[in-house]
């Protein structure tokens, strides 16, 4: 991988753009293996240095810990390789293995802040690594063959079985001791080990999904993050087992290019079933509803409606209605407020996938989470447009009265047909030469 790096300059500017640097056109990187220092009284040795040259004596140094297979990254070994970082004046550390972060500025291990002083850290995961190349391998128009060549053989070889590259495939120990208690009625602690693990490994099938809707769609799908989530993995952590213990759901949002809506997928472990949504504003200058619920139904028609169903918010306090997409087809208006005189706000259209015993099953789970989420996408957002208003039109008949009465004293606009008062009469403009003395 550090080879790729330093081989493919388009590879590197994609995965350190990542980690807040830029590679300009002066600059230059290196990287190495198996560094040591001087005076390293623990005798450990990180298994790479990155460098950074970005000219007139800019340098940026991090070292690399890497982990293969299911080893994950080690909080003691961390804390070492940290302070080797810290004597020596490397401002950063990147870990790689095959645990997944929400954004490379999150780690995998939880570290006091003490800790991380003066250094930053940075994670990666291997499918992570996969998957921007790929992206480059079907979107970047590479000057040089032998750079995608390079790039290509990378793929390739972490793509082997033997290397050990893998996707996140099952939840944690503790999540089948959740579900119990949450079916069983049990209260649930924030701070349980069942519920901060179970969060902590759906955090990492978030980012799973995320790099999996990548390759499928050969975009960058994005994980949909606040501000405040995004800068510190802690406090994200914590308002989601509050929202788990809340109201014993896990949810997760994604923002797909050019899509019509965001996507959201939602856990509920109370119903042990999965749902995938997008919701779309309804056409505003349609005055009836059944106009608006038409116009959804349209975007349908070539949809297998198994399993999905729409849903429809109403302004003001009136609740919501839902029909089944076969339903719908049948009788449109199902899915109208008792209050005939409303129209819909806004449509959710969504896949609700109820897994009963499954659901609990650490490695069933995200199999058929794995599977909704792009059979939505295909069936259904693939599908959808959000509703452009279209232009006004030019009022014909007004503009052909107009041109009919004339008009002596002045003329006509041609885009409205109105008439325009004449122009003034002006004087031309003299300029007189200065006195030569």
């Amino acid at each position: 991988m550090l080879a790729a790096l330093t081989s493919v300059p388009p590879f590197a500017k994609a995965m350190l753009q990542h980690i807040g640097q830029r590679l300009g056109v002066r600059a230059s990187l290196e990287c190495f293996t198996e560094v040591v220092f001087d005076g390293n009284s623990d005798k450990i040795r990180p298994d790479g240095l990155i460098v950074v040259d970005g000219g007139r004596g800019r340098q940026w140094h991090c070292l690399v810990e890497a982990k293969i297979g299911r080893t994950e990254i080690d909080a003691d070994q961390l804390t070492k390789y940290l302070n080797l970082a810290r004597s020596n004046n490397v401002p950063a550390l990147l870990t790689i293995s095959n645990q997944f972060v929400a954004t490379p500025r999150h780690s995998p291990v939880r570290l006091p802040k003490s800790a991380t002083k003066g250094v930053e850290t940075f994670h990666w995961s291997w499918m992570s690594v996969v998957t921007e190349a790929m992206l480059l391998l079907n979107e970047y128009d590479f000057e040089r063959p032998e750079q995608r060549f390079i790039l290509n053989e990378m793929v390739r070889y972490f793509s082997h079985r033997s290397v050990a590259v893998t996707t996140f495939d099952r939840m944690n120990p503790e999540w089948k001791e959740l579900n119990s208690k949450v079916q069983s009625g049990a209260r649930l602690a924030k701070t349980a080990p069942e519920v901060e693990d179970s969060v902590a490994a759906w955090h990492q099938e978030t980012r799973d999904l995320c790099l999996l809707l990548s390759r499928k769609l050969s975009h960058t799908v994005r994980l949909r993050l606040s501000r405040a989530h995004r800068e510190d993995p802690t406090a994200r952590m914590r308002d989601d087992c509050e929202s788990l213990v809340a109201t014993h759901r896990l949810s997760c949002t994604f923002d797909i290019p050019d899509a019509a809506a965001p996507l959201v997928v939602v856990a509920d472990l109370q119903r042990r079933c999965i749902s995938v949504s997008m919701t779309l504003a309804a056409p505003r200058d349609k005055q009836r509803a059944s106009s608006r619920i038409n116009w959804l139904l349209r975007q349908l028609t070539k949809t297998d409606p198994h399993g999905i169903h729409v849903r429809a918010y109403w302004p003001g306090r009136a609740p919501t209605t839902q029909a089944s997409l076969a339903d719908l087809r049948d009788n449109a208006s199902v899915l109208e407020s008792e209050n005939r005189s409303l129209v819909p706000t806004s449509f959710e259209v969504l896949l609700v996938q109820d897994l009963a015993g499954k659901f609990s099953g650490s490695r069933t789970f995200i199999e058929l989470l794995e599977g909704a989420v792009p059979t939505f996408y295909e069936r259904v957002g693939e599908r959808l447009r959000p509703y452009i208003t279209p232009p006004p039109k030019l009022q014909r008949q007004q503009a052909e009265s107009a041109d009919d009465a004339g008009a002596p004293d002045g003329h006509h606009d041609e885009a409205v047909g109105n008439r325009v008062a004449p122009l003034p009469e002006t004087t031309p403009m003299t300029t007189e030469q200065p006195d030569s003395s």
